[in-house]
């Protein structure tokens, strides 16, 4: 299948970027933009400064806040939604989904409540079988792919000519996506590696230094692969870049909202204070490790990571306090 008609729905920093890589791959982009000032400020400047700024967007980048006309015709849409929020925002724009086209999903997170991954809720709400719904995943910091860093990417479908098409329909010169079939580990990596990404920054703001954070992204690695093979993953993806890639980017730089986040926590400061910090966007780390924690649970699952932070960004629990219960638990083997 040939894509070259592409709806992008979200006009966030990811949204935006992602939409950025298409125009430059040679595909006819319409975005949808919530604010109708935002929808013009991108066909009529080619920016979107409030959450890219000084980002030049090509020309085959265009938006509209009319969901019905971003959609008319395209091949693949992008869902560029924080993961929260997926459920009512599809649910909105499922009868206006052209029947064929490949469903993208670019977030990160498992959903309160269902327990479900992405593509689970995507096939649920948009009623569509699971071949037809592409995971994107991988190091991929909006800012920097925007400024045409070289970066690598995961797209994941069941069908893996799908997969090929959306590859083809995203390669850039700086942008470069490896196709994969295991949707499940490209999911729980780029939904756990958020809640990780919480605790190196709290390490960061109790002034711990590399060490620290070395064992927690090592350990947290340790924890998704747990889960990712008890739900059928295959283990070697979070080896490579929705697992491990991915969780060393967002561990590891500033640009990372739920690094800040979680560095904002470990000074002290409230989560609503730390909220603030991030600019109001979304921390997706803070809600799916409530999420994250009840599935593990029920599946009998150790993630004693994800279980701190659920404690402390809702529990309202001191990071020293936990930070020395984490070092206290009982010694075991390694791969234990």
């Amino acid at each position: 299948m040939d894509i070259q008609r592409v709806t992008v729905l979200g006009a966030g920093s990811w949204g935006t970027t992602f939409a950025k890589v298409l125009g430059d791959a040679g595909r006819d982009v319409t975005m949808w933009a919530r604010r109708p000032e935002v929808a013009a400020e991108i066909t009529e400047a080619g920016t979107n400064d409030g959450y890219l700024p000084g980002v030049a967007l090509p020309a085959r980048v265009t938006a509209t806040a009319d969901p019905a006309a971003a959609l008319d015709g395209a091949h693949a849409v992008v869902l560029a939604v924080p993961s929260q929020s997926l459920r009512a925002n599809l649910t909105a724009w499922r009868g206006l989904l052209p029947a064929d086209a490949v469903l993208v999903s670019l977030a990160k997170g498992v959903e309160l409540g269902t327990l479900k991954r992405m593509s689970e809720v995507i096939t649920e709400i948009a009623g569509v079988p699971d071949g037809q719904v592409v995971v994107v995943s991988g190091p991929n910091l909006a800012k920097e792919i925007a400024q045409e860093q070289p970066a690598g990417a995961v797209v994941a479908c069941a069908d893996h000519e799908r997969a090929i098409a959306v590859q083809r329909a995203c390669s850039t010169g700086y942008f470069r996506p490896y196709t994969n079939t295991d949707v499940v580990g490209c999911e729980l990596g780029g939904a756990c590696k958020n809640v990780i990404a919480l605790s190196c920054g709290m390490a960061s703001g109790l002034g711990l230094g590399a060490n620290t954070s070395a064992t927690l992204i090592t350990r947290g690695l340790a924890e998704m692969a747990r889960l990712g093979t008890k739900m059928g993953a295959d283990p070697l993806t979070f080896a490579g870049l929705a697992g491990v890639g991915d969780l060393v980017a967002t561990c590891s730089s500033p640009l990372s909202r739920n690094r800040t986040f979680g560095e904002r926590l470990g000074r002290g400061e409230s989560v609503a204070q730390a909220q603030e910090a991030v600019g109001g966007q979304v921390a997706e780390g803070v809600k799916s490790c409530t999420s994250i924690r009840e599935l593990a649970s029920s599946l009998g699952v150790d993630m004693p990571i994800t279980d701190a932070m659920h404690r402390v960004c809702h529990g309202g629990e001191d990071p020293r306090r936990l930070g020395a219960e984490l070092l206290g638990r009982t010694r075991k083997h390694e791969w234990s």
